[in-house]
């Protein structure tokens, strides 16, 4: 594929490029995301999204777009680009739009007539700051350029309508303003790398609309405030690079901060590249805390996530500093026994029976590249009292039985990973001894007798004898002899027969329950019934609970989400557990699933890997644009295809 790069052909079809979406993240947890021409299709869209402590917490959309126009010879040329009611683009810019490319910064060229001009946009790293350079690329007569700031000041999740609240009072800083429309939000400062003359036309612009807040049954229609107009002249060769800041921005190092940023960047020029490129944004550091978020745009830390997603975006690029930074981080806000699901703001949620064990699961993987770090030293009391919560039933939700596994449930609650709720209530609630919980649980006990043995002798005769229970019992109670595959889940009598990729993770955790035999017949069956280029389905079509596309309302995706929508976080389970089985011979299969996400990382969230996909070919691209566990599986299949080869 031409990486990351569209022509003139397909930018104007604005079918074509409203579709493709460019995320970028800093290390202080801000970002920028717009399309590929500029047009804001999404609430959560906005050339500076930051995340304000002193409010909520939450993100909140500050600048939202920045419209150019060329002037030249007294005629004006705009290059923005809006939807309003009826499908009506005011000012069509994308008719002026050459070339996109997204190899380092989103680099976009307009050409209007002799005058051929580049927009680049780059966030800085560890501040609220975005800079776009302007390039005046050709030009045959004396050209100005006018740039126009929408301004939104609210949170991401809601809209900003007209109101005579907003403060519309504005201040003068060297070469632009500043001014803070609420009470609580920091002051937005705009300024120029050259010295501009700044036009106050104060004015609302109503009913722009979001075409996928629509499609998604929300409000779609906001009015955006813009204060005025920054002009100056640019002459051919010439760059000026515009900064929106929290904080006042040194004006004589704009283009050298720019120059700075960009050669930080890793070129997005291969697959690899990409996900390299793709893994750095989700690490956020703030307030003395290392983090992963989850997903961009609207998705932020969680739990299960965090330590699903912890090897594939750091263990697995050598850094390995980042991630035990990210594993105390997450240990610091533990309580009775278990981690945060999400951690929204001010807001915590306990309500997870897995996340303890996927903790477990990402020590072992950190062992593996250092096998010489003490992990029983540092986390031994952790775990033990993971252990010993699960044991003894202390969170109310879940407790081991008599035969060693686990049972969780909680009314109205889904305590797995499959916790969609409509109207409510869980879709797929799978109360009682969920399949990988149980494979996690296993693992768990026997990793850890192993690295208490001889450390922790009074820990060590007290669980000694447990493996060997709960292997038996989690045979017995998931293996389907007849079917020859596991149950998803058992409650008392029942077993459910449903073909879900949750006894994957019986395949790829490091101490496993089954044997090779089991593992292969298990293999078999999702490889027939679950595995798609773009993942493994949560639930075989042969179901009549199956749900082939997640589109619509929330409830209509939610419904979808884990009964036939396709995840690519499973593929590095799946993987494992294929090379557990069929060694060198599996590394074809491997590097189909690898290399077959080249072509999707110019279809949605440019450069990225979305979170999940429809059930039913083409598995078009759902959720949120760029999702973490998805991006830090691929990297882990691309590190056991480097292994192999």
């Amino acid at each position: 594929m031409s990486y990351l790069k569209f022509e003139k052909s397909e930018l104007i079809n604005l079918e074509y490029s409203l579709s493709r979406e460019m995320i970028r993240s800093n290390r202080a947890g801000s970002y920028a995301s717009t399309t590929i021409i500029g047009c804001n299709t999404r609430k959560y869209h906005g050339l500076l999204v930051c995340p304000l402590e002193e409010l909520d917490g939450e993100h909140h959309v500050l600048l939202s777009t920045l419209d150019a126009t060329i002037i030249q010879h007294e005629k004006e040329f705009h290059l923005g680009i809006h939807k309003y009611e009826g499908d009506n683009y005011v000012p069509k810019g994308h008719k002026y739009v050459r070339d996109f490319d997204a190899t380092k910064a989103s680099r976009l060229i307009y050409r209007v007539g002799g005058v051929v001009l580049s927009r680049e946009i780059l966030l800085v790293s560890k501040t609220e700051q975005v800079l776009v350079k302007y390039t005046l690329e050709d030009a045959h007569s004396d050209t100005l350029l006018r740039l126009k700031p929408f301004l939104a000041f609210r949170n991401y999740h809601t809209l900003s309508k007209y109101n005579l609240y907003a403060n519309t009072k504005l201040s003068t800083v060297p070469n632009g303003i500043m001014l803070r429309l609420y009470e609580g939000y920091p002051e937005l400062h705009m300024q120029c790398s050259k010295p501009v003359e700044f036009v106050p036309v104060p004015d609302w612009y109503y009913n722009i609309e979001y075409m996928e807040e629509q499609k998604r049954g929300y409000e779609y229609k906001e009015d955006l405030y813009v204060p005025g107009y920054f002009e100056m002249a640019i002459k051919k060769g010439e760059s000026i690079v515009f900064s929106a800041s929290t904080g006042q921005a040194a004006l004589g190092g704009l283009k050298r901060k720019f120059s700075s940023e960009y050669a930080q960047r890793i070129p997005k020029d291969s697959l690899k590249n990409c996900l390299l490129n793709a893994a750095q944004q989700f690490i956020v550091r703030k307030k003395g805390h290392t983090d992963i978020k989850a997903g961009f745009p609207w998705l932020d830390t969680r739990g299960r996530d965090t330590f699903m997603a912890l090897p594939g975006l750091t263990l697995t690029t050598g850094d390995l500093s980042t991630a035990l930074k990210i594993i105390d981080s997450m240990v610091t806000r533990m309580q009775n026994g278990l981690f945060p699901n999400r951690y929204i703001g001010r807001n915590t949620d306990y309500q997870a029976a897995d996340i303890p064990l996927w903790f477990i699961w990402a020590l072992q993987q950190y062992e593996n590249y250092d096998p010489g770090f003490d992990i029983w030293k540092k986390y031994g009391r952790v775990m033990k009292t993971v252990l010993e919560t699960f044991r003894d039933g202390r969170t109310g939700m879940v407790h081991m039985m008599d035969n060693g596994l686990l049972y969780a449930a909680q009314q109205g609650r889904a305590l797995t990973w499959m916790d969609a709720v409509v109207n409510g209530q869980p879709v797929t609630p799978r109360p009682g001894s969920p399949v990988e919980i149980n494979a996690l649980w296993y693992n768990a006990v026997c990793q850890v007798l192993q690295w208490a043995e001889g450390k922790d002798e009074t820990f060590f005769s007290a669980w000694e004898h447990l493996p060997g229970l709960i292997r038996s019992a989690f045979i017995e109670t998931f293996w389907d002899e007849e079917k020859r595959y596991l149950a998803d889940y058992v409650n008392g009598s029942y077993r459910d027969p449903a073909v879900r990729p949750n006894q994957v993770m019986a395949l790829s955790v490091s101490h496993s329950p089954l044997s090779l035999e089991m593992k292969k017949s298990i293999l078999d069956v999702v490889e027939c019934e679950l595995l798609t280029p773009r993942g493994l389905r949560t639930l075989s079509p042969k179901n009549e609970a199956y749900k082939s596309l997640q589109e619509g309302d929330q409830a209509k995706r939610d419904s979808a989400a884990h009964q036939g929508s396709v995840w690519p976080w499973l593929l590095e389970h799946f993987a494992r557990g294929y090379l557990e089985v069929h060694k060198k011979s599996g590394l074809n299969q491997l590097k189909r699933i690898f290399d077959g996400f080249e072509d999707d990382l110019g279809e949605r969230g440019i450069g990225t890997v979305s979170g999940v996909y429809d059930g039913n070919p083409p598995h078009r691209a759902r959720g949120a644009l760029s999702h973490a566990t998805s991006v830090a599986a691929l990297l882990r299949i691309a590190e056991m295809i480097e292994e192999l080869e």
